[in-house]
């Protein structure tokens, strides 16, 4: 049932979970370990060359020291660090970077936890803690994005705290979309609009998904069981003539985000309606199985609720 959008991976989840965290079968969930739409992960994953690593999926090149400054350290300190490291030579390149928020979030794999990394690879020195990322977080510039290991979660943290650096090189193979329209790393540019609305529906011009143009659809805000159960309903239906919709995973609203934007983080002039805070995903939080991930909408964070209690509202996705 794989199916994938033009820059999106998947999660690596491959089980299916109950609202208590039971594992239960996959077959007419609607769960994430179910459709696991997104690239297919290469087998072997990465590629070890010497103290760096290749990521078959996204062509970026990690460092294989996840933690090499062997400290945390304040995010106005990286640019120091990165250009202290770069003129020492300590490997065959010298155009070692912080990665932005896509970029590091591309590693983590939703059926692991601490750290959750493909089970396998090849990394060494790695913390299941907090990583920075390059990318600012749009509602107050001095404060940026990481991504804790230990479990995947995304948010933000002021430039004086200290987390921890895990260089990246390498402008990848075009999977990955820049984290926005005038972001500076590799990623894939944004078309312009890279919205298409056509009735109920809307085309992501970018990943190629189409969405519901409504992003409340039960209304309001329901538990994770109501929010899987509502897209099954709209199925019935045949919204716009399909009846393959489903809960979006982690991944998929994650890619909605434009991080040079806030409340809502998505692009100025998109064409949805009926916004909330949040909305479920169909990814299962393997960290805490009676837990599911879910997009903080108004800051374009990546966090989780506990699945029996409502907290999120239901979008829908489709391609």
């Amino acid at each position: 049932m794989a199916g994938m959008g033009k820059h999106l991976w998947r999660t690596g989840q491959q089980t299916c979970h109950a609202a208590d965290g039971a594992v239960i079968p996959c077959a007419g969930s609607g769960q994430d370990g179910e459709w696991r739409a997104g690239a297919a992960w290469p087998q072997p994953r990465f590629r070890v060359e010497g103290e760096a690593v290749e990521d078959r999926l996204t062509g970026l090149t990690w460092l294989r020291r996840a933690n090499p400054a062997g400290f945390p350290l304040a995010w106005t300190e990286l640019e120091a660090w990165l250009t202290d490291f770069n003129a020492q030579g300590a490997t065959a390149w010298n155009d070692w970077r912080a990665p932005d928020r896509r970029e590091l979030r591309s590693l983590i794999d939703y059926q692991a936890r601490d750290p959750a990394l493909p089970p396998g690879h090849p990394f060494r020195e790695v913390y299941p803690g907090w990583y920075w990322t390059s990318t600012r977080f749009a509602r107050d510039p001095g404060f940026v994005w990481w991504v804790q290991l230990t479990g995947g979660r995304m948010f933000y943290s002021h430039q004086s705290q200290y987390h921890l650096l895990w260089p990246v090189r390498g402008a990848g193979n075009g999977l990955l979309t820049a984290p926005s329209p005038r972001a500076g790393s590799g990623g894939a540019a944004w078309p312009q609009p890279r919205f298409a609305a056509a009735g109920d529906v809307v085309r992501d011009r970018l990943t190629g998904l189409t969405w519901t143009r409504r992003a409340d659809l039960a209304p309001g805000e329901t538990t994770w069981t109501q929010a899987l159960a509502t897209v099954a309903g709209l199925n019935r239906g045949g919204l716009a003539g399909w009846t393959d919709w489903r809960l979006p995973n982690i991944n998929e609203l994650e890619s909605l985000v434009d991080c040079d934007q806030h409340t809502p983080a998505l692009s100025p002039g998109h064409p949805f309606v009926d916004l909330g805070q949040g909305c479920w995903s169909s990814t299962t939080s393997l960290y805490e199985p009676d837990w599911a991930w879910a997009l903080y909408l108004d800051k374009g964070a990546c966090g989780v609720g506990q699945k029996k209690d409502p907290h999120f509202r239901v979008w829908a996705v489709r391609g």
